[in-house]
């Protein structure tokens, strides 16, 4: 789609650290103007594939790292560098929270203006640990999600340490249930509760810790008594692994990992080889076990309606206000959504292509991710991504809303012709060129980088007039 714009005159990995699901194995490792110039902007191989809807397609673009290149380094937009992002939170002022996994650390994106600025929260890039400390002091292991609550504390499911932390807006990491390096499955307080490798986190508006704790295949709550979190098990049952609906213990899950809690309370779960999405409903002191979209132990990439829809490994989610769902199917490369209407639950694809991975940026079926293993929403229905083999993160605006560039007025200095493009960090641009208003020639194609991006030309006074324009890819 080309959109004109402008101006008259004047761009598998997996479950518990270091692992990936993919299709054919459980885990793998891993001013003035210039006479007669017009500047005028105005693939499954265990499973089949099948039809795609993208009824409202999203666009997106990336926001911080740069595809294939990995690294720690803080910066803006595609200065800094990310190695493997896992999970995405949004705070109440819109900063993004993200796992950087194979950094081990927790890193902090703040929006300035059309940019984004990377810094990291906690941790210290290549140092593996499970301290309690300040910023840099702090030591994660195999971290994977996170969620944040309404005063800005940030949930971690610390994976490969078996325990979940918390860390505040300063920056100061504490443990608040599980042990590092003890395994198991045992309800408790504090660090006498075990965990197998927790994977996903959510927390509600009472400030309840909800996890799904993958290796046991269960649902737990870390609830706050006091200055003590106490842990119990909702659903599921530890060491059994299945599929079947039911309530409380009667209930099984295979590999539950990405966790979305509501506001009514109701928990979301990602149950990842099941390929299916859960719902755990809290029903007077039990909690009640549906599946929503998919069938247990099918895997496929089909959009449709409830059992008939198809994932492959999908591995996070999130829920927005009106209880629409929004999902990173993992091993298809694709973002999803499941909307609720009546009482079914109908599943469509906003962006990449199913079993096709890459890097593009760009609407519905032309953009492409690489294992993307995070998501989260925003109030305007934006979605954020944790790209991570491409070791980026991704936002993707609805494709009817994409805020086009701000252009800047065109001048002439020194022979040469040129304006300036300020908008959304990884939107494509065309600079194209014309004699006669009808045919055009493409000068170069440019991807923004965040704040204003500039592009000149020397005009060639043996073609006469000259035109200009941008055009949004």
């Amino acid at each position: 789609m080309k959109m004109n714009i402008a101006l008259l005159n004047r761009a598998g990995r997996w479950l518990g650290a270091g692992y990936m699901v993919k299709p054919n194995s459980l885990f793998r490792r891993r001013a003035g103007t210039l006479p007669g110039v017009l500047l005028w902007l105005a693939v499954l191989p265990l499973a089949a594939l099948g039809q795609a809807n993208y009824a409202t397609p999203y666009t997106f673009t990336t926001i911080a790292g740069k595809a294939g290149y990995a690294g720690s380094a803080d910066g803006t937009n595609s200065a800094a560098r990310f190695q493997w992002p896992y999970g995405v939170a949004l705070d109440s002022n819109g900063n993004l929270y993200v796992v950087d996994n194979g950094n081990q650390t927790i890193r902090k994106l703040t929006p300035v203006g059309t940019g984004w600025v990377v810094t990291t929260l906690a941790g210290r890039a290549g140092s593996v640990g499970s301290a309690d400390g300040t910023n840099s002091a702090a030591r994660f292991n195999g971290s994977v999600s996170l969620a944040v609550d309404s005063l800005g504390n940030v949930y971690v499911a610390d994976s490969t340490n078996n325990a979940v932390r918390m860390i505040t807006p300063a920056g100061v990491v504490t443990t608040l249930a599980g042990r590092a390096g003890s395994v198991g499955s045992a309800d408790g307080t504090n660090s006498t509760a075990r965990f197998y490798k927790p994977y996903g986190v959510a927390v509600d508006s009472a400030g309840n810790v909800y996890v799904g704790d993958s290796f046991n295949h269960t649902i737990r709550e870390v609830a706050p008594v006091g200055t003590n979190w106490v842990v119990t098990t909702l659903a599921g049952k530890a060491g059994y692994a299945g599929g079947v609906d039911g309530t409380n213990s009667a209930a099984r899950f295979n590999y539950p990992a990405g966790l979305a809690v509501d506001t009514n309370g109701n928990l979301y779960v990602a149950d990842v080889l099941n390929h299916t999405i859960r719902k755990v409903t809290p029903v007077g002191t039990n909690w009640v076990v549906t599946t929503l979209a998919g069938l247990a132990g099918v895997a496929g990439s089909a959009d449709w309606t409830n059992s008939a829809a198809r994932f492959n490994a999908l591995l996070a989610l999130t829920v927005d206000s009106a209880s629409n769902l929004y999902v990173a199917d993992q091993a298809n490369h694709t973002i999803r959504k499941v909307t609720p209407v009546g009482t079914n639950w109908v599943v469509t694809t906003l962006a990449g292509l199913g079993g096709t991975r890459g890097s593009a940026d760009g609407t519905g079926s032309a953009a492409r991710f690489y294992y993307p293993d995070g998501v989260a929403v925003d109030s305007a229905g934006n979605l954020y991504v944790g790209d991570n083999d491409n070791n980026t993160v991704r936002k993707g605006f609805p494709a009817n809303s994409v805020p086009p560039p701000i252009l800047q007025a065109p001048s002439l200095s020194a022979g040469q012709f040129g304006f300036g493009i300020t908008g959304l960090p990884g939107l494509a641009v065309n600079i194209e060129s014309s004699t006669n208003l009808s045919s055009w020639v493409v000068n170069g194609n440019y991807i923004l980088n965040g704040g204003t991006n500039y592009y000149s030309v020397s005009p060639n006074p043996s073609l006469g007039a000259q035109f200009y324009r941008a055009h949004m890819r």
